[in-house]
């Protein structure tokens, strides 16, 4: 009896080891920016900040900066996701085919993946400043006039963060839905061929429906990833021109390092709760989608 119940507590004692780390590390800091958040906490009142209930979170529902920031999130969570997914999958049923070369391309494609954030936005801004490559490219070829300050104006800087994230991450997806692809049984395929279905039918009928459960992985990682986005923006733009780029990791940043203490908290909470909310929502909804495939 006694050598059952240790079998049982066996697996939960190997736990406690990831659970202390993940509790300080990860659930302490959050309830302490909890409860600074109601505070009114700042560099001038370090050690003593007074309670002032949701002031904070009025502020910042009142300022247009931080609204910018929301939206802005937003934009990029559900762009980078769309378009991170597409071109996975794309990449995806390329490379899953057997070909001379397969293994190359699966490594090229996945390379992006292992640069630091920073790395890629230090090379791209040297690209895409006003004095880059990409401007000096557009000289040589006689279209100066096209040239800009690719950074430095809020449609095409927000479009270039869009782009070097799908860049970076899309290979990430591709070997997600590599390994869906792998486990759709060959003989399905075979029969629908027999049958006479098509190229895009097979792909609508089986490949798709059979594939939801990678896609609410891909789906679920890549808006919690998008929605918690800060190296990247901070590494390319620093959330401008002004505050045109700025997002909810780099506003609460920036209101850090303005020393306004309980503000930042505030953002923080805010960010943190509607990423798991969000998270929770749609993981539920493509669940429940799986099931209906």
């Amino acid at each position: 009896m006694k050598k059952s119940i240790k079998k049982k507590l066996y697996p939960g004692w190997m736990c406690i080891p990831a659970i202390v780390v993940y509790s300080i590390f990860y659930i302490t800091p959050i309830i302490i920016a909890f409860l600074f958040s109601f505070t009114d906490w700042n560099m001038d009142r370090l050690n003593s900040p007074h309670f002032s209930g949701i002031q904070n979170f009025i502020n910042l529902f009142g300022d247009e900066v931080f609204l910018r920031s929301l939206g802005n999130t937003a934009l990029f969570a559900v762009m980078t996701t769309i378009f991170k997914t597409i071109v996975g999958l794309c990449l995806a049923l390329l490379v899953v085919q057997k070909f001379k070369g397969n293994g190359f391309f699966r490594t090229l494609f996945y390379l992006p993946c292992v640069l630091s954030c920073m790395i890629v936005g230090l090379l791209f801004t040297g690209i895409l400043k006003q004095d880059g490559l990409l401007n000096n490219g557009l000289a040589a070829m006689g279209l100066s006039n096209l040239s800009r300050d690719w950074l430095g104006q809020y449609g095409t800087a927000m479009f270039w963060i869009i782009f070097i994230e799908v860049w970076m991450w899309a290979g990430f997806n591709m070997f997600l839905f590599i390994s869906g692809l792998q486990s759709v049984p060959h003989e399905l395929y075979e029969s629908a061929e027999m049958d006479g279905a098509t190229v895009w039918q097979r792909f609508k009928k089986i490949t798709l429906p059979l594939l939801a459960p990678s896609f609410t992985v891909v789906i679920t990682l890549n808006i919690t990833g998008g929605l918690k986005v800060f190296d990247l923006v901070y590494a390319l733009t620093g959330g401008g021109p002004g505050f045109d780029t700025q997002v909810l990791s780099t506003y609460t940043y920036r209101a850090f390092g303005l020393g306004l203490l309980g503000k930042s908290s505030a953002s923080s909470v805010i960010l943190s709760i509607g990423v798991a909310a969000i998270a929770f929502a749609l993981n539920k909804f493509l669940r429940g989608k799986e099931v209906e495939s």
